[in-house]
């Protein structure tokens, strides 16, 4: 099956650095897919290059076989959307106003939103699970109500891409853990393909079927989570030690941070719980 989404040797600079370097990626249908590495790796700027929204500086990028650049702004968006990690509104809209917002893609200029439109809207919000949150500012909102709106609007979009940057930034392990849980059930049961930039190793490894690792803006490895969450791997990207063994309930890879002078900080080893164990 051709893949939906390809990134085909795709490089990408700010001024004199390169962010990404020669980055060769495949997205298939239905397909949940996790992109990890230290800070400064570039997975920002690679899913926005996926998005569309930064034109790479050599390669290509293809949606269903066609150049992304080819696609008109109004038109891309009806395929792929993109939900950045941080978002201010600077008026105190409805989540009902912001989920429609994702509808505006598939409007005329000037065009209201119709009775199906917020079907849709609403639709969405029942998916996500925050319907009774429709009159609510967005401004009024936790964190993790807020992230579940801004994954409404992406799929009122109607996409067969959504692409997340870092979707559960700043939440607690109960909401990291219910996003992930939201944005697995959204590939198997609306039959999208999710795209999520996160720093969760062990969440990742837990719901994604393909993890791909970034180390200065190269694809530094990619394959499941059983490939990719190894101790050598994880250790060599981003440069500390660490123990990956078996969430003895799930059987998924698990890190466990190692100290410099080998003291293991959590897992097994020492008899104590892994400090990044969810």
């Amino acid at each position: 099956m051709e893949p939906i989404l390809t990134l085909d040797t795709v490089s990408y600079r700010y001024e004199d650095t390169w962010a990404i370097q020669g980055v060769r990626l495949e997205v298939g249908a239905r397909e949940l897919v996790g992109i990890l590495g230290p800070n400064g790796s570039g997975k920002s700027t690679l899913l926005k290059i996926m998005g569309g929204l930064l034109k790479p500086e050599s390669g290509a990028v293809l949606y269903a076989g066609r150049p992304v650049a080819a696609f008109k702004r109004r038109e891309l968006a009806q395929k792929i959307a993109f939900v950045a990690q941080e978002h201010a509104f600077r008026f105190s809209f409805s989540v009902l106003e912001v989920v429609l917002m994702g509808r505006s893609p598939h409007l005329k200029r000037l065009q209201f939103e119709s009775e199906r439109d917020l079907e849709i809207a609403l639709q969405a919000l029942r998916t996500v699970d925050a319907e009774r949150l429709a009159a609510r500012s967005i401004h009024e909102l936790s964190g993790g109500e807020k992230q579940r709106v801004l994954i409404a609007r992406a799929l009122a979009q109607d996409p067969e891409i959504i692409l997340l940057d870092e979707p559960t930034a700043f939440l607690d392990i109960k909401y990291k853990m219910e996003i992930f849980e939201l944005i697995s059930s959204l590939v198997r049961d609306k039959q999208v393909s999710v795209v999520a930039v996160t720093h969760d190793i062990d969440l990742a490894a837990l719901y994604c079927n393909r993890l791909v690792i970034l180390e200065n803006g190269r694809l530094f490895s990619a394959g499941t989570p059983a490939e990719v969450v190894t101790s050598e791997g994880i250790s060599a990207a981003y440069d500390c030690r660490v123990l990956v063994d078996r969430n003895p309930a799930t059987g998924a890879p698990r890190v466990s941070l190692v100290g410099r002078a080998g003291r293991c900080t959590g897992g097994p080893a020492c008899g104590k719980a892994p400090s990044t164990a969810y």
